[in-house]
């Protein structure tokens, strides 16, 4: 008697069991249960007729039913090899993978992250996650080699990025061909060790960035610490916004004036906080005087326009001589790099709205301790307190 091995029948779809049931398959909580999940029944947005919201763990019997199957939530939490949907109408994304040899058309998380969704595009977003460049963000890196006709620079990223000597101000603002002899002074342009801020030019196409620094905001950092936070990866970190790069005033009663203090916060997560230098101090003492440019060269700042302001200042943004730094000015960068540490320790986002907001209420804590505005500690229960206030207001 021959034997008629026939396919098995394939796994009927979530939508399919719930629509010959009008069981839920999960029980709802009730609303007075302690259960984590505090999701609305609606799932959020708008209902579109053949949507499927993304939500998965009970489902409804009213009349809206149809338009409320859930498969999973955008706030769940997803690890590799799990089923993020079934549901024909979606495509995948990044973070997202299919089976080929499943007749299904489920889609399943590649990483543990977040579920993101775009209309019907479904991707994963990672935890934790390298930077990832993008053309026009604002980075701070650091020279970790040097080469021939560029510069390796670390930005946090998968890949190291490079910064062609192509790409940046040439000492005095001269526009010519780079020759033989820049090559040689390569190192004096930026070497080993070296922090800069600088834009992605370009991106390869397997994902290396190109860097350049031809602004005068951009170059090499000095007069400051740095500090790395998490970038846009997820969770509290520094996120794009409307500026990167500030000057804000600090300082409070106990300073003899208020002083300035540059913030840069780059896409990357890398963050770099130094004392504010003028242009025209740069311009009058040639970066190399060391006293913040009030030497007698500072004289001479009148005669510097807008058509030459970059010839002259260009020669000192190579300069890695520190100027003077008062006392009460470490104090309040130290005090500012605590306010950042802090918003990252309680996953709140790193901007300059949040930044300006944290320094504010640090220096106000401060007043109320025995030390007065020399308590700079923002860690544990004043870390705390500080971000309470933050989310409060």
């Amino acid at each position: 008697m021959p034997i008629t091995i026939t396919q098995p029948r394939p796994v009927p779809r979530w939508s399919d069991r719930h629509a010959a049931s009008t069981r839920p398959l999960v029980r709802r909580p009730a609303p007075d249960s302690d259960s984590d999940d505090d999701d609305d029944d609606d799932g959020g947005g708008v209902d579109i007729e053949g949507d499927v919201a993304m939500n998965m763990g009970y489902s409804n019997n009213d009349d809206n039913s149809n338009n409320n199957n859930y498969s999973k939530h955008a706030s769940d939490i997803v690890t590799p090899g799990e089923v993020v949907t079934d549901d024909p109408q979606y495509m995948r994304g990044h973070g997202t993978y299919t089976v080929p040899t499943d007749d299904t058309t489920s889609i399943v998380s590649s990483l543990a992250g977040l579920i993101t969704r775009t209309n019907k595009l479904i991707s994963v977003r990672p935890l934790r996650a390298r930077y990832t460049p993008e053309v026009g963000d604002l980075v701070v890196g650091r020279i970790v080699e040097v080469q021939t006709k560029r510069w390796r620079v670390d930005v946090g990223s998968t890949q190291l990025a490079g910064l062609p000597l192509s790409a940046i101000n040439l000492p005095g603002g001269i526009q010519r061909r780079r020759t033989e002899t820049d090559e040689l002074a390569i190192r004096s342009f930026f070497a080993e060790g070296d922090l800069l801020v600088a834009e992605v030019q370009q991106i390869y196409p397997d994902g290396g960035a190109v860097l350049h620094t031809r602004s005068l905001k951009y170059g090499k950092l000095r007069n400051g610490v740095f500090l790395a936070v998490s970038g846009t990866g997820g969770g509290g970190g520094v996120v794009r916004s409307r500026r990167q790069v500030w000057t804000m005033e600090v300082g409070g009663a106990a300073a003899a004036s208020a002083a300035k203090v540059d913030v840069v916060l780059g896409v990357n997560g890398y963050v770099w906080i130094s004392k504010h230098v003028e242009v025209a101090s740069l311009v009058g003492s040639g970066g190399g005087s060391g006293d913040g440019g009030a030497g007698p060269g500072a004289a001479n700042t009148a005669a510097v326009g807008i058509t030459n302001m970059e010839e002259s200042v260009s020669q000192a943004v190579y300069s890695s001589q520190n100027d003077y730094i008062e006392v009460e000015v470490m104090r309040e960068i130290t005090r500012l790099r605590g306010v950042i540490t802090a918003l990252v320790e309680h996953g709140l986002r790193v901007d300059e709205d949040m930044v300006v907001r944290g320094y504010g209420e640090a220096l106000d804590l401060a007043r109320l301790s025995p030390e007065g505005e020399d308590d700079t500690y923002l860690g544990g229960a004043k870390g705390q307190q500080l971000a309470a206030l933050l989310v409060a207001a």
